[in-house]
């Protein structure tokens, strides 16, 4: 009898864990969005390491764009995952230790002597964000890497290393810089050596690699029009990779089938759950029960989310370049029809 009742639980657990996702909830959802003008974007959903949906959605109400399915979205801070994995290669390669020291390579910034590598990946360096100036964004329009390094130095830290958690772009700019260095090569050439080419990608690049077929940020306002969003090439390692969906999702699983960095090193990128928000390039997103691990990005006008539920082998990667519902509740509910929990369709203003 009791060997009956295991095999039944056993039987029970496999039938939960290879339940369908039900794609014509998340159609419903999509055209919902679609329809009221929710949002321009693209979705794609990976279980076990293929993907099991996909959809873009919004874009035939663009006015005078052209696009297809290998038209790429601008990533934002996602960027930041894919500079945190090259600085971990570094490591594995023996070329740069955690505790390295910023004053290594960066004397001149306040505070390097004390500042190490893990600080700069996980946001405990207590550096700023030198792309407000003056409570304004000033990288809209090009300005010279020099000027960036200039108003990082002259930002400053907030406070000492490790005392706090707080969100720095400075940091990865710098992180950046230090890849270049090490590499002896410029950031979008390491990622075509050590991201696009080893996946096989096809729609993954940094703005120095010159993408093409990328599309523009819009706002809507009876009719979605083209914004100005900040300048790519001011953003490099942080904020200016351009990919598809798809793409994110070969990225991400790959990183957690451990085909980019080894296991010990994918378990160091993740935050301490209980402990921490942020790990080193990996994030923390909590939905109910269901743990994810990834990244988010935000620009003035593009959105992307890329995140890993490693438990259930699910990941999700949503980019939007027109966004009127919050990124975050569009997945926060694209979760919960995944995993068969009640949502309300979010009112569309």
């Amino acid at each position: 009898m009791k060997s009956i009742l295991i095999a039944f639980l056993l039987l029970l657990s496999i039938n939960l864990f290879s339940q369908e996702i039900d794609k014509d909830k998340i159609d419903h959802y999509i055209t919902y969005i679609e329809n009221n003008n929710g949002g321009i974007g693209s979705l794609s959903i990976y279980r076990n390491g293929k993907e099991v949906y996909t959809r873009n959605f919004g874009q035939e109400k663009l006015i005078n764009t052209d696009y297809n399915k290998d038209t790429k979205y601008q990533i934002a801070s996602v960027t930041k995952m894919v500079t945190a994995i090259l600085i971990l290669k570094l490591v594995e390669k023996g070329e740069l230790k955690l505790d390295d020291k910023l004053s290594d390579f960066y004397p001149e910034i306040p505070n390097s002597k004390k500042i190490i590598i893990k600080n700069l990946l996980e946001h405990t360096s207590g550096l700023g964000n030198f792309a407000v100036r003056n409570g304004a964004i000033w990288v809209t329009e090009k300005v010279s890497e020099k000027e960036i390094f200039e108003e990082i130095r002259k930002q400053g830290v907030s406070f000492e290393p490790n005392e706090k958690v707080a969100y720095s772009n400075s940091a990865y700019i710098l992180l950046r810089m230090i890849i270049e260095k090490k590499y002896k090569k410029e950031y979008h050439k390491v990622v075509i050596q050590e991201i696009v080419k080893p996946l096989n990608l096809k729609n993954f690049a940094s703005i120095k690699s010159n993408p093409t077929n990328t599309f523009k940020s819009y706002k809507f306002a009876e009719n979605w029009n083209a914004i100005k969003d900040i300048e790519y090439s001011n953003v490099i390692g942080v904020g200016d990779i351009a990919s598809t969906t798809e793409d994110l999702n070969i990225v991400i699983n790959s990183l957690f089938q451990y085909k980019i960095l080894k296991k010990e090193t994918l378990e160091s990128m993740k935050p301490t759950i209980g402990k921490e928000d942020w790990g080193r390039g990996l994030a923390l997103f909590a939905y109910g029960d269901n743990l994810f691990f990834g990244h988010s990005g935000d620009v003035l006008g593009s959105h992307s989310r890329l995140i890993y539920n490693p438990k259930d082998n699910i990941s999700l990667s949503y980019s939007t370049n027109g966004e009127r519902v919050p990124t975050n509740i569009f997945v926060e509910n694209l979760v919960s029809i995944i995993y068969n929990k009640e949502f309300k369709l979010p009112e569309i203003k």
